[in-house]
């Protein structure tokens, strides 16, 4: 049997006591090494924390704290931004609402102006009319309350002012258009005559 030598101390290598690597048979790791590598990734697949190099675990968490105040911050603008286009789009509705009753006005000042002259009393006409009326008040239409209270430019608009000695203070005598408010927004002031104390 031959002995292998040492190419770089040129001695005899006993194989019992140190392995020689040659190139189709490499050294194997100590078996203290592969156990300790076993075990370790027998700790990490059960959950157990695994002790790293201090200045390894300080720049992960470095990286970690930076990562989660990005994210922090990411998520503060996407519900700033949800917000924003939820109010937007609540606005956007409105607008487009109050336009649609906008529009509508004139044909509800002909209803007006044919119950006023008996043309819109009772029959079909007088059905569609209150149908109409019913369904823009879902849409939030209101109908200014003019006659007999107090006046108030807010909602007012006064054409006509008459002296009487009935009122004490300026009251809405006679209205000579209707006004419409949707909630609180006054789509059209009320075009009224105006009674003042003489």
């Amino acid at each position: 049997m031959s002995e292998s030598v040492n190419p770089e101390e040129g001695k005899p290598v006993d194989p019992a006591v140190e392995p020689v690597e040659t190139p189709g048979n490499p050294v194997a790791e100590p078996v203290e090494t592969q156990g300790d590598a076993l075990s370790q990734a027998e700790d990490i697949l059960n959950g157990v924390e695994v002790p790293a190099e201090e200045s390894v675990a300080k720049g992960a968490g470095e990286d970690a704290a930076e990562l989660k105040n990005d994210l922090l911050r990411l998520q503060a603008e996407y519900v700033n931004y949800r917000k924003r286009v939820e109010r937007d789009r609540a606005v956007a509705g409105q607008m487009a609402v109050i336009g649609v009753l906008n529009s509508l006005l004139p044909v509800l000042d002909d209803v007006d102006a044919g119950r006023a002259h008996g043309d819109i009393v009772d029959g079909p006409f007088a059905a569609i009319a209150t149908k109409l009326e019913t369904a823009l008040g879902t849409y939030g239409l209101e109908k200014i309350d003019a006659t007999g209270v107090p006046f108030d430019p807010t909602v007012h608009e006064a054409l006509i002012q008459q002296p009487s000695a009935d009122v004490e203070v300026d009251t809405v005598s006679q209205v000579l258009r209707n006004g419409y408010k949707s909630g609180e927004r006054v789509l059209r002031a009320a075009q009224v005559i105006v009674a003042v104390p003489e």
